[in-house]
């Protein structure tokens, strides 16, 4: 509405002009030579209107003559550019869905119309590296690198192709020339921190998380975090070598990261040392409340230096109270109180404590099993047994970052560089399966675990108990195996057949045995005071380790080796010699 006023107003300003002007008398007279020409005022107007007209078209034909090449040019660069940037598109578009011969094609005429497009040259690297070339990858992200708008983006290219050929030190050098130029930059500050973590250069991996928190890469709460698990690492490291150094980094550690349980461990170590005894609990308890953990709770139970075992027993029970409300009666702490009953000589408690994990055993539990049956009853069998079990048993909680399992505490992991990765967790590989499947022990395991443990000499007279004796069977009657005792787990199918197994016998033997001659196969102790109605002739069972490769055929015969079989006796006289001849 405004715009058609307006051009009304201009309207009416110009008919008003033009009505003064054709009102005015008078004439204006040219003279040029012997030229002579005197027009009214209005018509001189219109004359000179129509002579800047004239002069306004040939000054724009003469400016159109005078750019029509700059436009033909600038039209076909333009033209150029649009078919680089449709090659640019498509090509990515062929390495998003991995055709390597079309995104090929496409960054060469990308490079063909737009060769100082920094897409094309991504696109020219991209589409090489999808092709396995390294070495033109590496000129593209080379060439990405010398241009100031592209150069971070080549040095991160060229950091994932010296990745690729195993090039550490190259890689590294890469990353640590992108953070001068860009200190914000995330992958380079990673590349640069596990680097130096690696090297055990803890100073220079502290310079780099305070640059990242300057940056803003991190928040206060993960910076807190991460230098207490650096300073941690420093710590562990001194130890042995500047203890002033350790103390104070492992001091600062703990106020940082008081749930770290490296830290805590020892931070109580060094309290512990100096006497300081209720500050190294009370670092020890902090830690557990958050991640009850092995390591703790022996700092707990050492915290006093020359204390009693059964002192260390009372402290660890203590430490095992001290649960949060998600982790009542924790696992670790069970297992803690059996660890140090049995140190004790406490046999009943830790055989108490141990007992709701005896079913579906771990590794420790099947371990800590075996010492209390070698330490209360000098059982080798069932000690044996317990060990064999422990072979097959689901694994405990170890320390895993990235599918690495460790056996010790680890600032970064050795996968990814990742710092703070290394979680107390149970290993992926041995989480139970959907199926629910799981390995049955053996029937000699079970059998050994189901006979009662022999009873310690308490007498000078008494005679040492004696071993159970095996003998071959003369019946197809069997005499069952002793129940189950002390915690050992229920008989499997395996031991029933060997326990109830009829043997095979010749005619002649079945035909003169009797069932009042019978003969037990697995004799108890309660048997051996019994006459035996044929001589016994004793059997050693031989078990192998679950990892023992076996007997080597060729190998040199043994005469305590296990013969599997009945072995081949060679045929004498003429099938003999027939035999030699193949006859």
């Amino acid at each position: 509405m405004l715009r058609i006023v307006l051009f009304l107003v201009l309207i009416a300003l110009a008919g008003a002009g033009a009505a003064w002007v054709a009102d005015q008398p008078g004439n204006v007279v040219l003279t040029w030579g012997g030229w002579r020409a005197s027009p009214s005022i209005p018509v001189f107007v219109l004359c000179l209107g129509i002579f800047a007209v004239l002069i306004v078209l040939l000054w724009s034909i003469l400016t159109t003559i005078w750019r029509t090449p700059g436009r033909m040019r600038r039209r076909r660069h333009e033209k150029r550019h649009a078919r680089g940037r449709h090659a640019i598109t498509h090509g990515l578009l062929a390495i998003g869905h991995g055709d390597t011969a079309l995104a090929r094609r496409h960054a060469d005429a990308a490079r063909r119309h737009t060769p100082d497009d920094p897409l094309a040259l991504l696109l020219h690297a991209q589409a090489a590296q999808l092709d396995g070339n390294r070495d033109e990858a590496q000129r593209a992200f080379r060439a990405m690198a010398e241009r100031e708008d592209t150069r971070l983006l080549g040095l991160r290219g060229l950091f994932i192709e010296a990745q690729r050929a195993d090039d550490a030190v190259g890689a590294v050098m890469i990353a640590e020339e992108a953070i001068k130029l860009s200190p914000s930059s995330t992958w380079a500050s990673h590349a640069v921190l596990g680097f130096r973590c690696a090297r055990g250069d803890w100073s220079g991996a502290l310079a780099i998380l305070d640059s990242n928190l300057s940056s803003g890469l991190i928040d206060k709460q993960a910076y807190r975090r991460q230098r207490g698990v650096l300073l941690t690492a420093r710590a562990l490291e001194l130890e042995t070598m500047d203890r002033d150094v350790a103390r104070e980094s492992v001091m600062e550690a703990v106020k940082l990261a008081p749930t770290l349980v490296p830290a805590a461990v020892l931070a109580a170590k060094f309290e512990s040392e100096a006497h300081q005894v209720r500050r190294a609990m009370k670092l020890v308890e902090a830690a557990w409340l958050a991640n009850p953990h092995p390591d703790l709770a022996d700092a707990y139970a050492h915290v006093k230096l020359g204390d009693a075992a059964r002192q260390r027993l009372q402290r660890v029970e203590t430490l095992a109270a001290k649960t949060s409300a998600d982790k009542p009666g924790h696992v670790e702490g069970q297992l803690a109180i059996a660890r140090a009953a049995i140190d004790a000589s406490e046999f009943a408690r830790a055989r108490d404590v141990l007992s709701p994990y005896v079913n579906n055993p771990t590794q420790r539990v099947a371990l800590l099993m075996a010492e209390l049956e070698r330490a209360e009853h000098g059982d080798g069998g069932r000690a044996r047994a317990w060990t064999l079990r422990a072979v097959r048993a689901r694994h405990d909680p170890a320390w895993t970052a990235d599918g690495y399992v460790s056996d010790r505490w680890r600032p970064v992991s050795p996968v990814t560089g990742r710092l703070d990765a290394f979680q107390w967790q149970t290993p992926v590989a041995s989480l139970p399966s959907d199926k629910g499947t799981t390995i049955e022990s053996s029937a000699f395991e079970e059998a050994m675990l189901a006979a009662p443990p022999p009873k310690r000499v308490t007498a000078a007279n008494e005679a040492p108990a004696e071993p159970v004796v095996i003998a071959p069977a003369e019946s197809p009657v069997a005499t069952p195996a002793p129940a189950a005792q002390d915690n050992a787990p229920p008989a499997t199918k395996e031991e029933a057949v060997a326990t109830s197994a009829e043997p095979v016998k010749p005619a002649s033997e079945a035909a003169e045995s009797s069932p009042a001659a019978a003969t037990p196969v697995f004799r108890t102790r309660a048997d051996l005071g019994k006459p035996a109605s044929a001589p016994i002739q004793p059997v050693i069972p031989i078990v192998r380790a679950p990892d023992d490769p076996g007997i080597d055929d060729d190998g040199p015969s043994d005469e305590f080796t296990e013969q599997i079989g009945t072995p081949k006796a060679q045929a004498g006289g003429w099938r003999g010699f027939w035999s030699r001849w193949g006859a």
